[in-house]
């Protein structure tokens, strides 16, 4: 079977947000049916993975029995994995220039305003449809540079040492009960290790695409930046509406090692319904930053908590996260600092929008263990309501055990303003137009620090909510 192709009739009905019954390709290989240890083992196999990867499926799988169900993770009666396809292999090739990128993909790029000529400036770009990867394209400058960006699937295979070392100890299975579910059921991905002292500022970048309903993707990502090495990754997530839910529940790693810096840029619209668990986790050393950007748009529910162990003398950690409720949606989202040495600081910043009866939820965490000496922290968070039957709430926890350490909070709550609103009317814009352009001013403060394609691609995605024009990302 040739690339992947949609006709112009089933581009017609994603754009009119109209639903569709299955994916516009064939499946080569499908895993259903209840989670049970033949399961796991078959996907072990199926992926030809070195016996280390295939018992720490299996114990992670023992652990997702074992631990409980957190009862306050909404949208957690909704998820009968028993329905799912746990693994879901498409049957194409995979492609390694643009040319040959599956047609569908290109569109979603092409409708967020990402021109090709902007793909193609990427450093290095792994997309994943379903469960495994479907384009690599990596610039030989980064080879002769010793980086090494491999599918996760690839990495896991060949069996490299660094991947054994690093896979699932930043963020191990026994932390929750979807962390395990993740360590038993993990596919597709991308892994990344930047050798010491080579700094790589285009932008990195793995994009995931959910193509049916009824499915489970489960990618992961590590990264692992030696010392002195900078690196700047986006990660794109997007799904097609379709008849039925999907459940997304993927993870990021990262390591910085001594004096590295870390960019990690989400950009997540994924259709009004998924299910949106992910992981995220870092752990910086001595004089390590790491930046975290998440841009939460689309989704029926999505949690996340992109978080960072300030574990060295001196290391720097800011996390943005933006949230947009539109419609009957939750989104349960914030970031956790723990600072585990001296001299650490952190930032968070937290801005949430809620219209048409969505519902933002801010859980935030900063934690100063006894020890980390003159350490600081900042918290602000944000919260913009547009109408009445919209909400926001937050429950933000701060810990301080060391007397020479601080933390700062500031928090407010704000109403879409009706003379901003009217003015804007009269000037010629759609009551839509004028509302997505209160929200991008809104965010203005926090996108001042992205990359320019990031804040066109946000604007892009904001403007695409308001005109409803149903899912990409």
């Amino acid at each position: 079977m040739g690339p992947i192709s949609l006709d112009k009739e089933v581009f017609k009905k994603l754009e009119r947000g109209e639903t569709l019954e299955a994916a516009p390709y064939a499946r080569e290989i499908e895993l259903r049916g209840k989670l049970t240890r033949d399961v796991i083992e078959e996907l072990s196999r199926i992926k030809k993975e070195p016996d280390w990867m295939r018992r720490l499926r299996l114990r992670s799988l023992e652990l997702f029995y074992k631990l409980p169900t957190p009862r306050w993770l909404p949208g957690v009666e909704s998820i009968d994995l028993d329905e799912l396809a746990l693994y879901v292999k498409p049957d194409v090739p995979k492609a390694t220039s643009w040319e040959d990128l599956p047609p569908e993909i290109k569109r979603f790029y092409e409708k967020l305003g990402l021109p090709e000529e902007e793909a193609r400036a990427l450093a290095g770009l792994q997309t994943v449809v379903d469960s495994e990867n479907v384009f690599e394209v990596v610039k030989e400058s980064l080879r002769k540079k010793g980086v090494i960006m491999i599918s996760m699937d690839e990495a896991v295979q060949r069996d490299l040492p660094i991947v054994r070392e690093y896979f699932m100890r930043v963020f191990p299975p026994s932390d929750h009960k979807f962390a395990a579910l993740h360590g038993a059921l993990w596919s597709g991905g991308v892994f990344i290790y930047v050798p010491k002292n080579v700094r790589i500022y285009e932008p990195l970048e793995g994009y995931f695409l959910i193509g049916s309903a009824m499915e489970g993707q489960f990618e992961h990502t590590l990264i692992v930046a030696d010392e002195g090495s900078y690196i700047n990754f986006i990660e794109g997530c997007s799904a097609p509406r379709f008849v039925g839910y999907s459940f997304h529940d993927g993870m990021v790693e990262i390591y910085a090692h001594k004096n590295s810096t870390v960019r990690f840029t989400t950009l997540q619209n994924w259709s009004k319904n998924v299910i949106n668990y992910n992981n995220k986790r870092a752990i910086a050393e001595s004089g390590a930053k790491v930046y975290w950007f998440e841009g939460s748009i689309g989704s029926k529910i999505t949690v996340t908590y992109p978080s960072t162990i300030l574990r060295g003398r001196g290391s720097v950690s800011e996390s943005y996260v933006v949230s947009l409720s539109k419609g009957p949606v939750i989104k349960d989202t914030g970031s956790k600092m723990i600072h585990a040495a001296p001299e650490t600081r952190s930032k968070i910043v937290n801005k949430s929008i809620s219209v048409d009866g969505g519902v933002n939820i801010y859980r935030g965490l900063v934690k100063i263990n006894r020890g980390a000496r003159h350490s600081t922290a900042h918290v602000e968070c944000d919260s913009l309501i547009m109408d009445e039957n919209s909400a926001a709430h937050t429950y933000p926890h701060n810990q301080v055990d060391e007397p020479t350490a601080s933390i700062t909070h500031e928090a407010t709550t704000g109403r879409l303003s009706e003379n901003q609103l009217f003015y804007l009317m009269t000037r010629g814009f759609s009551e839509a137009e004028a509302k997505s352009l209160i929200v991008l001013g809104y965010l203005e403060n926090v996108l001042v620090d992205l990359p320019f394609e990031m804040v066109n691609v946000l604007r892009r995605v904001v403007q695409l909510e308001f005109k409803e024009l149903g899912a990409v990302g």
